[in-house]
């Protein structure tokens, strides 16, 4: 998901800067391991039939044949569904035919399917009541609520299952809040058995500012089917004790599901187009006033598409090394249909850089969604082989363009093949990702990321593993998930060389490709690729919310030699820093003399306090802690600077190299 909204960015940094400078200007610039065979399910059954009379029953759809693939993941889920779009009431009327086949040992009698749309029902669901309303700098349009409603739920045998829904708010206890639902079974699942479920729904779509919804004629449709929850064996991300992973729809959440196969029919009015996930299946077939497309994917964990009358659609084959072969696919809106060539060439640098760095992208599709303005609530976001790229508001927009699309594309990895639980540690997508996106905007476009003045920004540092609800304000959330965890990957990268950096990533990537990782695995990598351990940085900066905080607290001067004015004598110094935050190792310290002369010390940081002898022949102007800002996880660099209190002939003297020093200072935090 992007990070930020562009205004969002602007007031943040602003207040950030005002803060930590009295008054600076912010400018922010801003397969793998051995494929898992698919499981191989037990004879395959549904609750048993209750006794009671069976009314006729609506046709729902049926397991049609489909494509024969290897399988990547453990293909959790098999979805069938048929949505038909009726733009005029801005619905959706679908029916979902769903197999869910049990990866642990534990019988199971309770199914739990996400609702997302009901988030939007009311101000007083969780999301609603946490967001206020608003997501990214978008806010929710004038009546702009949404939701869904199961309308019929039985089982393979026609049996209903309608009294057995319960929805349960597992966070919150908010009773006004229906994004989570359990279905009990009339009989459990036993482990590598399966299950299969009809549904019928509706959705009444929101008006889009969070994701998903209506602006004008176009339709994102993201979150937008009943889905199973994540049933985690034990083992999974570390638990103890196998079972449902059970999270509401929060105002800074995003999503965590189960890999499985989709086949999903769209039937909108006849002069819309459509883009999905996966591929079609064949070509879209007009009948009477509507046009029907068939669409496939397996190995992904999600399903979204996007629909209006106004995209201008473009089509490239591309191939590169670790890129067998894509066919990328643009939905325009109009406003940008000029600017093709950019979103490709940033489509196929993103899927050129990734695919080397962190595995081969193993689809054979990629979709790149433009909304219009009205409907930038939905951009910058990731579902599997679809992303989003910002509204289309200007006919020549800065980088941001390539930047949001690289971003986006980078989840098909962090997120999208190493699925990752965004409800509990959004940081193993958004900080990668954004990690990511930071180098190969770099390399790709020259643009650096101004990473000294971005870490001046986390004003609070908290853990990297917190729910994403539990952070003190969506500020908090934003700062720590996408701007601190990034520079805890970063700052790891300087201590262990790029290269050893590079080989941590694609280790952690290959080995939890289609797996659902935690931050424990993810430093198990660390250390086994640098062979040695990491848990007092891990314990420190990420599972905590450390930070170090250097301080220059004293300098104290002295003559060495008698001489009325010191001069052609000597000066002795007594330096006294200290860290009143968390420890850091190989801290860089400059000494600079009235004489332009200047030393560099490191030190080692093993204690609190630290003192510092020198002797110079000229006296000792001002010294200063990480002058280069090489140190990324300190936030409060105000007090890292301190200048001598020298004699008034020799301060008259420097007053003009310290002025200078203090603005090349200034400078460097306000850049």
């Amino acid at each position: 998901m992007k990070p930020l909204s562009l205004r969002y960015m602007i007031i943040s940094a602003t207040l950030a800067a005002l803060t930590l400078l009295g008054g600076a200007i912010w400018v922010l610039s801003g397969h793998s391991p051995a494929a898992l065979s698919a499981a191989a399910p037990k004879a395959a059954k549904s609750p048993a039939a209750a006794p009671q009379s069976k009314a006729a029953q609506p046709q729902l759809p049926e397991s049609k044949p489909l494509p024969v693939s290897e399988a990547l993941s453990q293909r959790v889920a098999e979805y069938h569904i048929d949505v038909r779009l009726i733009p005029d009431t801005g619905t959706l009327e679908a029916s979902e035919t769903v197999t869910w086949t049990h990866p642990g040992l534990k019988p199971v009698q309770e199914l739990y399917f996400h609702l997302y749309p009901n988030a939007f029902a009311s101000e007083k669901t969780t999301f609603m009541k946490e967001s206020g309303g608003e997501l990214r700098g978008d806010t929710m349009p004038a009546d702009g609520f949404g939701s869904m409603t199961i309308t019929d739920l039985r089982t393979t045998e026609g049996v209903s299952l309608m009294q057995r829904l319960q929805h349960v708010q597992p966070d919150d206890g908010n009773v006004n809040d229906k994004t989570l639902v359990k279905v009990h079974l009339p009989q459990p699942v036993n482990g590598g058995e399966s299950v299969t479920l009809k549904i019928r729904f509706e959705v009444k779509l929101p008006k889009i500012f969070a994701r998903m919804g209506t602006a004008g004629n176009f339709v994102m449709a993201g979150q937008w089917f009943p889905k199973l929850s994540v049933y985690e064996p034990k083992g999974t991300r570390g638990v103890k004790e196998e079972g449902w992973n059970l999270h509401q729809y929060h105002g800074t959440s995003e999503f965590y599901s189960d890999f499985g196969i989709y086949n999903v029919t769209i039937s909108v009015p006849s002069n819309y187009t459509v883009g999905a996930t996966g591929f079609p299946v064949k070509s879209a077939q007009i009948k009477q006033d509507r046009k029907i497309y068939q669409f496939y994917a397996d190995d992904v964990h999600d399903f979204a598409w996007a629909a209006s009358p106004d995209f201008v659609v473009a089509e490239e084959a591309f191939s590169a090394p670790n890129v067998p072969g894509v066919r990328i696919k643009l939905y325009l809106d109009p406003l940008h249909k000029d600017l093709q060539e950019r979103y490709f060439q940033a489509a196929k640098a993103a899927l050129t850089a990734f695919s080397k760095w962190y595995g081969p992208y193993p689809y054979s599709t990629l979709s790149i969604i433009v909304p219009p303005k009205e409907g930038n609530g939905a951009g910058g976001m990731e579902y599997p082989t679809l992303v989003t790229a910002f509204g289309a508001a200007e006919s020549s927009p800065g980088t941001s363009l390539e930047r949001t699309v690289i971003h986006e594309i980078g989840h098909q990895y962090f997120y999208g093949m190493v699925a990752n639980n965004e409800f509990e540690e959004a940081w193993l997508d958004e900080s990668f990702t954004s990690y990511a996106e930071d180098r190969l905007m770099e390399q790709e476009y020259g643009v650096s990321s101004n990473i000294a003045l971005q870490a001046s920004l986390v004003s609070t540092s908290q853990p990297l593993n917190l729910e994403t609800w539990k952070y003190t304000t969506p500020d908090g959330y934003t700062r720590n998930v996408y701007i601190r965890g990034k520079l805890v990957l970063k700052d790891i990268e300087r201590q262990t060389g790029t290269k050893t950096m590079d080989a941590i990533m694609l280790a952690y990537a290959r080995k939890f490709r289609f797996h659902h990782p935690s931050t424990g695995d993810f430093q198990k990598i660390v250390e086994k690729v640098t062979q040695k351990s990491w848990q007092a940085y891990f314990d420190q900066y990420v599972y905590s919310g450390g930070s170090p905080d250097f301080s220059v607290d004293h300098i104290k001067t002295s003559i060495a030699k008698s001489s009325a004015q010191g001069e052609n004598g000597r000066y002795k110094f007594m330096v006294k820093v200290s860290n009143k935050g968390s420890q850091y190792a190989d801290v860089p310290i400059k000494f600079t003399f009235s004489d332009g002369y200047t030393i560099r010390k490191i030190w080692n940081g093993g204690q609190k306090t630290a003192n510092f002898q020198l002797t110079y022949k000229a006296p000792l102007m001002s010294v200063e802690i990480d002058p280069d800002h090489s140190i990324l996880l300190e936030s409060k660099h105000l007090n890292n600077f301190m200048l001598a209190e020298l004699a008034p002939k020799t301060l008259s003297r420097w007053t003009l190299v310290s002025t200078k020093l203090l603005e090349t200072l200034l400078g460097t935090l306000v850049w």
